[in-house]
């Protein structure tokens, strides 16, 4: 625990200590978020600050490969070389965007192109849960591991609309899918070092370091440099346990925790897959293309409901965390108590939801 704390420690030191750097940057060669109809900041923002989150990301890299217990990741694998690959690619291809502008288009192959780099070099999903456990052939296992990369990046992407939104979604996933993957390793006698849950600390790590930053007022923007980097990061962490973990190495009466890695890639991402969704939906009905900008994301109707930015942040992330902690939970306590908080937090999330409303209803005489 220890290792990995300190990896997160200096993943979050690192990106907070670079993001002035990335933002001056930004400043200087012009990476600037121009202000536009569906946006809600006042003035145009630097961008690259996915710059800083991909400096704390090689550094607690560089430094976990030389711990003692976390160095075992590094040996005799090439996950961690298939990991720095895809997310070159897209950090490259989010700066390119961030200064020049891209199409749809261009992004989606880029997209699949990382993930594709990321499968071929061990980075892949290698089985199903059909008929007991469906071992994919090569090429099904490139397919399915770039699908699951490119709804992950473009997710994060489109829940990407207020200041500190994806970077807190995102951490709180994170901060989920460590506890999962390393209460996994404890419980059940599993390798305590896993590069699903180093990833998972080094990606809280990121969004912690770069959250100060970007928190409303924010003085810089990850840009699609940051959202396409830690969407590849949270997909990465979800194939690295989910793909390659075998239910039947799970002991025990209970079929919860087997089937867990399944479900809550579901829940932490649940949140930005819903907009995602909503989002096709919405366009493909209107005669739009999918990837058609627009001002009716979740986070703009809870503006519209009335709350602040910085409350809507804060309800974005209490959904987040409170279906991600209740999928986590049911791994290891009671499925009753675990179902008794889910309520209490449904309930108390709905009326912080529909607070406004029922604020101005009373008012009125």
């Amino acid at each position: 625990m220890r290792e990995y704390l300190l990896c997160l420690v200096v993943a979050a030191a690192v990106t907070y200590l670079v993001t002035p750097l990335a933002r001056a940057l930004a400043l200087r060669w012009g990476a600037m978020a121009q202000v536009r109809d569906r946006d809600v900041h006042d003035e145009p923002t630097a961008r690259l600050g996915g710059l800083a989150m991909f400096a704390g990301l090689l550094a607690a890299l560089l430094l976990a490969s030389e711990l003692p217990l976390m160095s075992s990741v590094f040996t005799n694998s090439t996950e961690p070389v298939a990991l720095l690959s895809g997310a070159t690619i897209l950090v490259a291809l989010g700066v390119i965007d961030d200064k020049w502008g891209m199409d749809a288009p261009t992004k989606f192959a880029g997209q699949a192109f990382a993930g594709a780099v990321m499968a071929l070099q061990g980075i892949a999903i290698v089985w199903l849960p059909i008929g007991g456990t469906l071992v994919l052939d090569p090429l099904t296992s490139v397919l399915l591991t770039v699908l699951v990369v490119v709804v992950a990046v473009n997710a994060i992407n489109f829940v990407d609309g207020l200041d500190g939104l994806a970077a807190g979604i995102v951490g709180i996933g994170a901060l989920a899918f460590f506890t999962y993957s390393y209460l996994l390793s404890f419980e059940y006698g599993f390798t305590r070092a896993t590069l699903a849950a180093l990833v998972s600390a080094i990606l809280a790590g990121m969004c912690a370091g770069f959250l100060p930053h970007n928190l409303n007022p924010a003085r810089v923007f990850m840009g699609d440099t940051g959202s396409m980097l830690i969407g590849l990061l949270l997909a990465s962490s979800v194939i690295t346990l989910v793909g390659q973990l075998d239910p039947n190495l799970v002991p025990g009466p209970t079929f919860v925790p087997a089937l867990l890695p399944l479900l809550l890639p579901a829940a932490v991402m649940a949140m930005p897959l819903l907009d995602l969704l909503l989002a096709v939906i919405r366009r493909t009905r209107a005669g739009r293309s999918p990837f058609a900008p627009d001002k009716q994301h979740l986070h703009h109707r809870l503006l519209e409901m009335g709350h602040s930015q910085r409350r809507a942040v804060l309800l974005m992330y209490g959904w987040t965390g409170l279906l991600a902690f209740t999928a986590v939970s049911l791994a290891f306590i009671p499925a009753g108590v675990a179902f008794l908080w889910f309520v209490c937090g449904v309930l108390a999330l709905f009326i912080a939801v529909r607070w406004p409303r029922m604020r101005t209803h009373s008012q009125v005489p």
